[in-house]
């Protein structure tokens, strides 16, 4: 029986009718509760009983560090750095770093919760960790931004490594930040295995693919999602939300499996054309900061381009465009993948497949990068590396595994796919924390 004492998960209407630009804030505000109401969704799913939801809702550890470094200017500013441990009852904890002026503690403790479903999903025997530093990446100099990767390793050494957490990329890495991290760590601890630096340069013992990894999972999601609906990959037609690292690669990787790409989105407005766009042009012609929208005539808005004809929605963007169950009216896509945490409001999920949309969650495409920090742990541990292709082929076994699972969940129970991801990712929690006698 479900116990009904457990939380009624937040409607996700409650947080995103609003403005824009207020929209964003409120959600990266409410990011954690938000994540709090999928698990307690999924727990009831489950008939878990209450105290399970208290031992999860919130990480086990957050760390706040102060990180003063000496700018090119000679004056000393201070950094502020999160490193958020969500749960170590299926091993040492994962996650990224990232560089935002805007992130908050509760924005890291949400992507922990998340990486921690993640790794659920997937079946690896890692936890759910995440950290930042909030700062402007685009004011810092070369050299600002290596002392302060540098100061947040130092300031963290205690806290981190092969038993506590690895460190992996935010998104599309740069490995170059990942081997200053890497470097730091040897010089404060020498006997330390440099594995616990997940996504470091190929030289200094990263893995190949990946680069690759992000996109390797789309396509697999858009071919899982086209034999779903009986749809030929080669003759689909592809809109991206979001052109920026993510989406290019993306965008690069569906036309190499054949699909057409008839619009993209970027910070400044969207592009369409049902005849398909130049995915190299774009590339090439983007600016500085990443845009090539605003150098046409002829681009559309983001809502607009969300109307368009098309058969496969990526959407990579920053911030959501499917919040709620009316966002979805628009939309003619017979396969919606979501890429990156919650993007799409459970409703709005719900309302798509019960048009016959095919929703691939974000909780399952993101994957692609625990799954590669897996591998290399893998390959660490035997002190052998495996060629490109070896890599990309096992990632792809990985990956579907976890996607022939979720897809058996949400045949079995009846659920949405979304659903269906974080059933999984929250049972693999329980099982753990349950041998353990935690709960």
């Amino acid at each position: 029986m479900v116990d009904s004492s457990l939380p009624t998960p937040m409607s996700h209407t409650e947080v995103t009718l609003m403005g824009e630009e207020s929209a964003d804030k409120e959600n990266n505000h409410h990011r954690l509760t938000m994540m709090q109401a999928f698990m307690a969704s999924a727990l009831k799913k489950w008939g878990y009983a209450p105290q399970v939801y208290e031992l999860l809702k919130e990480p086990l550890r957050t760390l706040t560090v102060r990180i003063p470094i000496k700018l090119d200017s000679g004056v000393t500013k201070t950094f502020t750095g999160f490193c958020v441990q969500h749960s170590d009852a299926t091993g040492p904890g994962i996650g990224g770093v990232k560089f935002h002026p805007e992130v908050t503690e509760k924005d890291v403790q949400a992507q922990a919760i998340w990486t921690s479903l993640q790794a659920g999903v997937l079946d690896i025997p890692y936890g759910g960790a995440s950290g930042a530093i909030v700062c402007n990446p685009k004011e810092l100099s070369f050299r600002e931004f290596e002392a302060l990767s540098r100061g947040y390793i130092r300031a963290l050494i205690s806290f981190i490594g092969p038993k506590k957490e690895f460190i992996a990329p935010e998104a599309v890495p740069n490995t170059q930040i990942m081997a200053w991290m890497l470097d730091e760590s040897s010089k404060v601890k020498t006997n330390e295995s440099p594995g616990f630096v997940r996504g470091e340069l190929l030289g200094l013992g990263g893995s190949f693919g990946r680069e690759a990894a992000v996109g390797i999972g789309i396509t697999i999601a858009a071919k899982s999602g086209a034999k779903r609906v009986k749809l030929p990959l080669e003759k689909a037609g592809a809109i991206i939300h979001g052109f920026g690292n993510v989406g290019t690669y993306v965008a690069k990787t569906l036309n190499a499996a054949g699909a057409k790409i008839v619009g993209i989105s970027d910070g400044h407005g969207a592009l369409y054309d049902p005849d398909g766009l130049d995915v190299e042009d774009l590339m090439d012609r983007r600016d500085s900061f990443g845009m090539v929208t605003n150098l046409f005539k002829k681009s559309i808005s983001k809502n607009e381009l969300l109307a368009e004809d098309c058969d496969i929605i990526v959407d990579s963007s920053r911030s959501p465009y499917v919040r709620t169950a009316r966002d979805v009216e628009p939309i003619q896509a017979d396969i919606y993948i979501e890429v990156g945490m919650e993007k799409i409001s459970a409703e709005a999920s719900a309302r798509l497949h019960q048009r016959g949309t095919c929703v691939i969650p974000g909780l399952w495409t993101s994957a692609a990068g625990p799954a590669l920090s897996y591998l290399k742990g893998i390959q660490n541990n035997q002190g052998y590396a495996w060629t490109e292709e070896e890599v990309k082929n096992k990632l792809e076994e990985k990956l579907k595994e976890a996607l022939t699972s979720m897809v058996d969940i949400a045949h079995s129970h009846r659920v949405t796919m979304h659903e269906a991801a974080h059933m999984i990712g929250i049972q693999k929690l329980v099982n753990a924390s349950r041998l353990r006698g935690w709960i």
